[in-house]
């Protein structure tokens, strides 16, 4: 995907978040630390285009709340921000790169120690596949099948592919 696949993608993501939820009335945008956040920053730019209203938007860490964290190395804790009490809210998690689901997983966890949303809704820029919990992305950019030797990278510039190291 070039730079601007990434751009229509949001937009259509964006669009496609306000269909399902009728509008953005208590809707909160999350994105995933790190790959996350500047596309949730970019959703809310266009949703606030689209409707001509300011959706809250946030950060959320989930390092802590993983399965696996023992496993892998743990990186300093990145900030997480959640703007409102999501007590009764949609919040629509965003990441950049779905691949085996144990970082939603763990991102579900950590959204119920800040409050009960009505509903968790999960946009993601690249669905690569390999799952291995049951977890499915609500707003999907590309679904872009790779093998598990494969990289994916969403970055500025757009989507890359390339071998793990």
């Amino acid at each position: 995907m070039t730079a601007s696949d990434v751009t229509r993608a949001i937009r259509r993501m964006a669009h496609e978040i306000l269909e399902r939820n009728s509008g953005c009335e208590d809707v909160v945008i999350v994105g995933l630390q790190t790959g996350g956040v500047n596309l949730a920053e970019r959703l809310v730019n266009d949703i606030s285009q689209i409707e001509g209203v300011d959706v809250p938007v946030g950060s959320l860490d989930a390092t802590m709340h993983r399965d696996d964290f023992d496993l892998r190395p743990i990186m300093s804790e990145a900030a997480t921000t959640i703007p409102v009490d999501p007590t009764g809210k949609i919040i629509v998690l965003v990441d950049d790169v779905l691949y085996t689901g144990r970082t939603v997983r763990a991102a579900l966890d950590a959204i119920h120690s800040y409050g009960r949303p009505k509903a968790i809704q999960l946009a993601v820029m690249v669905d690569r596949g390999h799952r291995e919990l049951p977890i499915r992305p609500d707003f999907v950019g590309k679904n872009l099948p790779t093998r598990r030797a494969e990289m994916v990278d969403v970055n500025s510039g757009g989507v890359d592919l390339g071998e793990v190291s």
